[in-house]
């Protein structure tokens, strides 16, 4: 299965989960978790003015370490900084290849691009410096994030919730 074909049967079975299909009866099973960051990246990469904007960060995702993916799903809160596809398109990455990056590489970025709580907009634009799960600080003034090496970020989408975080989209990859 490719990784589109991947990523649409992931979004289905999302979509199934979270429609209401019958009237709740009191034989009716506990109702779903609500959907995890993993769950809404992939419900808006699906549908809506973002489809398609997030096939690569699903991929890489999906490459990188396991703990990434138990992190993004666990139950403790985190704020994700997520580039869109033409930002990891600016490194040369796209769906297809990402997963040829060292594993623990991808890892080691995809961390940095995670901070611990949920942040929203207006606590990321009070600090001026966030420091990452990678280890590392990215600095942050008006809604521009700069990494390590220099390279800015300027945050592009805000305040998409999940139940264990908060996302926010950004235009480049940070690098540490």
């Amino acid at each position: 299965m490719n990784r589109k074909t991947f990523l649409a049967a992931a979004a289905a079975a999302i979509a199934f989960a979270f429609s209401p299909l019958t009237a709740p009866t009191a034989a009716a099973k506990a109702p779903a978790a609500a959907p995890s960051i993993v769950d809404v990246a992939v419900a808006v990469n699906s549908s809506g003015p973002y489809a398609g904007q997030f096939d690569t960060l699903i991929a890489a995702v999906l490459a990188a370490d396991p703990a990434v993916v138990t992190r993004l799903t666990s139950r403790g809160q985190s704020t994700v900084f997520a580039p869109v596809d033409a930002a990891f398109e600016e490194l040369g990455l796209t769906p297809e290849n990402v997963s040829s990056v060292d594993p623990a590489v991808l890892t080691n970025i995809l961390l940095y691009h995670v901070v611990t709580g949920r942040r929203d907009s207006n606590d990321v634009l009070a600090s001026s410096r966030l420091r990452t799960l990678q280890g590392g600080v990215l600095k942050q003034a008006a809604g521009r994030l700069t990494d390590a090496r220099g390279r800015e970020a300027t945050i592009i989408v805000v305040d998409v919730p999940a139940s264990n975080g908060i996302i926010h989209a950004i235009d480049r990859v940070v690098l540490p």
